[in-house]
């Protein structure tokens, strides 16, 4: 709900402040109809892993690295050398780290302590009673919320009050579950809770003896408590922010929490009070990193350090080479690590293709309703705000329209129907033989979804004539597509088909919201075509031959096969030149899905591989993201031919094509970002899946339509569930923080971090490495931190300073 602030009183200022700023500490959760990965460490950015790493295992027992064998098996293999852990030493503070590499190797050898977790007034009174109060707070708190932020899954809501705090206070008198449980008189204890958030938690703190300065740590671990339902909390504010609105959810949900404490510790305060006020005092102190935290964080830190060795090894290999002159095929693709099979496969069948990458949502930042929906869809990533709006279809298909809307009408009352309590059973008796046709051709895989092809999407309101020659230019130049193009280019959104697959938004293109990316690629396809947009073009500095034609595609990255969106353009291409582009792409899929079955579960070949995506049964249709580790901003031949095994995202940048270093400051500031927080989903989903993942696939129930619980009870779960990180038999996701390498005199790099302090506390925190490339290629320089840069010929001991301004 919107926030009215009025003035408050001290006491319910300083409460107020401190669980705003324990809400920064919790990472937003998007909706299941269009999930983003999310950097689960996103307000940890302003201190080092070691730090994060106190607060978090203090508050929630998470880890946030490997356990030490993970790291003792690659010293023992040698793929982390003596010179990364070395480096990765002289790295760390010289207050925290061991003495010297011998010492270092001895910590190696032992097993870390895990970080003692503060104890909350539920576990202590679960212990104290025998009663699991814990589980019960997650499983009433989840009996409320599932229905109250319900997104249309159930089928009665519960009326709209003033506030989440004031709804819960009303459903939670009339839940006798407590009371039976043991709790007496909790209805009357909610009953006599004051009105109002802040009045209500203030109480609540003074009860439990907690001082100003235990207020932060304290809320943020109630607020780890609540698992996605805090985060869900935290999307609501995100999207309040985005609009320059405020959001209280996240505060009344904390006040719900934390009610729960105050009802047990009056109940059982005989038993527990000595042992609650060591805990308060504890969490007033500072949580300081241990030894073996530091240690872990220097062992992480040369294994990332590892695998930037293979990196550069592998940018170092030879090109085999573009053909000369203009190309007869340019394909443009998503930045997204999937795409660099698929790209690599693509090049190789002839010189004269060349591929490039790009955000996914094309420099176009969508609102987007599809055909015969009143539903906006936001097609761009989640840091920015849609400056477009757009709807599929035109006012020549009114009727079409309408017809569609009545039909989707039909279908949704059916459904509802079907799910209603007084017709469930007897329509599963009588009209379940009906179904027989469908069950079976699912079951066989034999249906499969189509890829989307709802009417081109168009402008709604649409741009001026100089805006959008200004929009196309912007995007050619963002996209180092200034000259010298194909007749064929090809702008390459991507999905994913899957069934029966509750988080199948996750798999879609990320830069575009959780959504396919065919909106955003045919809509830059119908400007770009556009013959006043082209006739304008050059007074901007832009070549583009008559005879080019843009045209869209969608990247099915489950099945590797790519649909075309022809029959959108105004100038269809000659039949032999379509056919031989169609003939390219497939054989192109034939060599990925070959390529991508080595690394899949039970997929002996590429057919099997295509197969994945309409089995009902199939926990991994797709690896996803996993496996990211880098991410590389350079002309396309620094890459081309390497076999990089999908695990870098791939940005076309040419610094000497970027007057002003706008294009390079739009790439730190945006994808890179939202690729560190593709890579942090992953890494906090591997080392600390309790609390950063989403458990076990098969055990999902779907709550709400936000979300999943594992198994029929608990906190709602956010993050990737284990079989998105494993195989059955080994983490088929290595958790290394991304190496961000960017090709630009180092200078222009950090005059953008020194703008940009966000983007700057990723790099220095070392949450992201930033690498510089060289004029040949080589990852010459590392950022380390400060704004300062090392070369990395150091790295085997410590880092020799260089100065900043070396040439690139």
């Amino acid at each position: 709900m919107i926030e009215i602030v009025h003035s408050l009183p001290a006491a319910h200022e300083e409460v107020r402040n401190a669980a705003d700023a324990a809400g920064r500490l919790i990472p937003p959760l998007w909706p299941l109809a269009s999930s983003v990965a999310v950097n689960p460490f996103l307000g940890h950015a302003g201190e080092p892993l070691w730090a994060a790493g106190a607060r978090l295992g203090r508050a929630g027992g998470a880890a946030v690295t490997m356990p030490r064998r993970w790291y003792r098996d690659r010293v023992a293999s040698h793929a982390i050398t003596d010179e990364d852990l070395l480096a990765a030493l002289a790295d760390a503070p010289a207050d925290l780290r061991p003495a010297d590499l011998d010492a270092l190797k001895a910590a190696l050898r032992a097993e870390a302590r895990p970080v003692p977790v503060l104890p909350t007034v539920a576990s202590l009174c679960a212990e104290a009673s025998g009663i699991d109060w814990p589980g019960l707070i997650a499983d009433r708190f989840t009996a409320w919320a599932a229905a109250h932020f319900d997104e249309g899954q159930a089928l009665w809501a519960p009326p709209p009050g003033d506030s989440d705090f004031a709804l819960w206070r009303n459903w939670a008198t009339h839940d006798l579950t407590p009371e039976i449980a043991g709790l007496g008189g909790f209805a009357r204890h909610v009953v006599q809770v004051p009105d109002g958030t802040l009045p209500a938690l203030t109480r609540a703190v003074s009860t439990l003896g907690l001082s100003p300065g235990a207020l932060e740590s304290y809320f943020h671990q109630m607020l780890l408590t609540l698992g996605g339902w805090a985060q869900y909390a935290r999307y609501r504010s995100w999207q309040a922010e985005l609009a320059g609105r405020s959001d209280a959810t996240l505060r009344d949900l904390l006040a719900v929490r934390v009610i729960w404490e105050e009802a047990l510790f009056s109940r059982y305060a005989d038993r527990i009070a000595e042992r609650w006020a060591a805990v308060a005092a504890a969490h007033a102190a500072p949580a300081r990193p241990t030894a073996d935290l530091v240690v872990d964080a220097i062992l992480q830190d040369a294994a990332e350090r590892a695998a930037q060795r293979g990196l550069s090894a592998a940018l170092a290999v030879p090109s085999p080479g573009a053909g000369a002159g203009r190309p007869r095929l340019q394909a443009a693709f998503c930045i997204d690590v999937r795409s660099e099979v698929f790209r690599r496969a693509l090049e190789s069948l002839s010189p004269n293709i060349r591929t490039l990458g790009f955000a996914g949502f094309f420099g176009l930042p969508t609102a987007h309703r599809r055909f015969a929906s009143d539903v906006e869809e936001r097609r761009l990533p989640v840091l920015l705000r849609p400056a477009l709006h757009t709807c599929s279809g035109g006012p020549d298909l009114g009727d079409a329209d309408e017809s569609a809307r009545i039909a989707a009408r039909a279908k949704r009352a059916w459904g509802r129907f079907r799910q209603a309590a007084v017709s469930s059973f007897a329509f599963v008796e009588a009209a379940g033989p009906l179904y027989f046709g469908k069950l079976l051709s699912d079951a066989l895989g034999l249906g499969g979804a189509a890829a989307p092809h709802d009417p081109a999407p168009r402008l709604q309101p649409a741009l001026d004539l100089p805006s959008r020659v200004a929009t196309a230019a912007n995007v050619l130049r963002a996209m180092s597509l200034t000259s010298n193009l194909a007749p064929v280019v090809l702008l390459v959104g991507h999905g994913a088909t899957v069934a029966n697959n509750p988080h199948a938004s996750a798999l879609q293109c990320g830069a575009c919201g959780g959504y396919s990316g065919e909106v955003n690629a045919r809509l830059l396809a119908q400007l770009l075509n556009d013959a006043q947009v082209r006739a304008g073009l050059p007074d901007h500095g832009l070549d583009v031959a008559s005879d080019t034609v843009f045209l869209a595609a969608l990247h099915d990255t489950t099945t590797d096969r790519v649909t075309l969106y022809d029959s959108d353009q105004p100038r269809t291409l000659r039949s032999p030149e379509l056919e031989q582009v169609r003939g390219w792409l497939a054989a192109a899929g034939e060599i990925a899905r070959a390529e991508r079955a080595l690394r899949l579960p039970r997929a002996s070949d590429g057919s099997a591989v295509a197969r994945r995506s309409r089995d009902w049964a199939e926990t991994r249709p797709e690896w996803g993201l996993a496996g990211c580790s880098a991410f590389i901003a350079a002309p396309r031949h620094r890459t081309a031919g390497r076999a990089l095994h999908g695990r870098a995202f791939l940005h076309e940048y040419d610094w000497r094509q970027d007057d002003g270093f706008g294009v390079l400051e739009l790439i730190l500031t945006a994808p890179v970002v939202v690729a560190s927080w593709i890579s942090l989903q992953y890494y906090g989903s591997t080392v600390a899946p309790a609390l950063f993942g989403s458990g076990n696939k098969l055990l999902h129930n779907v709550t709400g339509g936000i979300g999943v619980l594992e198994g029929n009870g608990g906190p709602l779960r956010a993050g990737l569930a284990r079989q998105s990180v494993h195989d059955g038999e080994d983490f088929a996701h290595e958790p290394l923080r991304l190496s961000v390498c960017i090709e630009a005199p180092r200078e222009a790099i950090t005059d953008v971090l020194r703008r940009h302090a966000q983007v700057r506390a990723l790099f220095d925190h070392r949450w992201l490495h930033l690498l510089a490339l060289d004029q040949d290629g080589r990852l010459a320089w590392r950022y380390a931190g400060n704004l300062h840069w090392t070369s990395r010929e150091g790295d085997g001991g410590v880092a020799a300073s260089v100065p900043l301004r070396a040439a690139v």
